[in-house]
């Protein structure tokens, strides 16, 4: 790996790095239900395989090992690491359907305890949990609903965090996200309620969309009632232009390389995994036009959900490393212009997606090469 690759770089601009952060990492009753008996995230990890020579598979921590999110001790060494590397803060995905909590106590015990002093913001992942691991509408677990009166519970759940004083705010507004806005029946009217239930405890709320590939509404956020966008990588809408140039491509390069392409990808059931790799996908992304609505900049380390799909095709971006996504963070940084002062958001998906093959944390293979790689393209010394 490259040491300073990007030290000539000067950037001037205050950009605050958001982690997108998983809580799965401990067991629960509904897992131990669906899934055998001390289940979590770990689990799905460690009995990932390569499917196809060169895939790296799987990916195992060091640094922080097999931990339990239910210590506190663990909880504070994510966040004195991320902080030495410049993350500014997490981004916890919340789970809520019709009221019932899942994969909440590590949250919650950051919130009670006050511990770690480090910020933090939510985003509602709003979609349905099922065997499958894709939020669709087959073997659902549990089922994602709506309603007012929901939607009323839901925000009054909520305020006590948004009063946190190490909750991420945009001035004086607390950050709040939403993962797929497109399964709302009505979000403009959810949008409106919550944020008419949070003024009437002081709040101004700034609310943003995750900008996904073909989850998200074709409308602009304002105009669905958003404040922002966030570009959520890989899964983009830069992914959907780039696959659709991929097919252009392949479709003029018939017969064997179709078969070749298909060899290389068989998931076990007979489906085709859907192989990317990562560098050229970053050159794509890099040469795409600026959106015409607010969008914050979004980056991944890798990809690769196989270990969450050991039976079914997967979505695996290969040859990932350090060094592409040091290219990538620095461009992206050096590009982005800041809405206002505290407009400034740089969101990484993720501080701890182990199963989908996209963490910052550190593995065995690289190490802590991903956070030197942030470190270094954010251009300042975090130390």
């Amino acid at each position: 790996m490259s040491q300073g690759k990007f030290n000539n770089v000067q950037f001037v601009k205050d950009i605050r790095p958001i982690a997108i952060y998983l809580p799965q990492f401990h067991p629960i009753r509904e897992n131990d239900e669906w899934w055998g008996k001390g289940f979590t995230e770990w689990t799905n990890v460690s009995s990932s395989r390569p499917r196809f020579r060169g895939h790296y598979q799987p990916h195992l921590p060091s640094d922080l090992g097999f931990y339990d999110l239910r210590l506190p001790e663990v909880r504070q060494a994510q966040a004195e690491l991320a902080k030495s590397y410049g993350v500014h803060g997490f981004c916890y995905y919340h789970y809520w359907f019709n009221g019932r909590r899942i994969l909440e106590r590590p949250f919650n015990e950051v919130y009670k305890s006050g511990q770690p002093d480090f910020p933090f913001m939510l985003c509602w992942a709003n979609e349905n949990w099922t065997r499958v691991w894709d939020g669709g509408e087959h073997a659902i677990l549990l089922k994602q609903e709506y309603s007012p009166e929901d939607d009323v519970r839901h925000i009054t759940a909520l305020i006590p965090y948004f009063k946190d004083k190490r909750y991420i705010r945009v001035g004086d507004r607390p950050v709040f996200a939403i993962y797929k806005d497109s399964l709302f029946p009505d979000i403009r009217q959810t949008l409106a309620t919550f944020r008419e239930h949070a003024a009437r405890s002081g709040l101004n709320l700034y609310i943003c969309k995750f900008d996904r590939s073909r989850d998200s509404s074709p409308e602009t956020p304002e105009s669905l009632g958003f404040d922002a966008a966030i570009d959520f990588q890989p899964l983009s809408r830069s992914w959907d232009g780039y696959q659709k140039m991929k097919m252009r491509s392949i479709v003029h390069k018939v017969g064997s390389r179709i078969q070749r392409l298909m060899k290389a990808g068989m998931g076990k059931r007979g489906e085709v995994d859907r192989i990317t790799d990562m560098e050229e996908f970053v050159n794509w992304d890099i040469a795409q036009p600026d959106r015409n609505y607010k969008l914050f900049p979004g980056v991944c380390p890798s990809w690769d959900n196989s270990s969450r799909r050991s039976r079914r095709s997967a979505i695996i971006f290969k040859n990932s490393s350090p060094d592409v996504f040091e290219k990538w963070v620095a461009h992206k940084v050096n590009r982005f212009q800041p809405y206002s002062k505290e407009e400034n958001f740089l969101f990484i998906n993720a501080w701890n997606e182990w199963a989908e093959g996209n963490h910052l944390e550190p593995d065995m293979k690289h190490g802590l090469g991903y956070l030197e790689a942030l470190k270094r393209s954010l251009g300042r010394d975090h130390g």
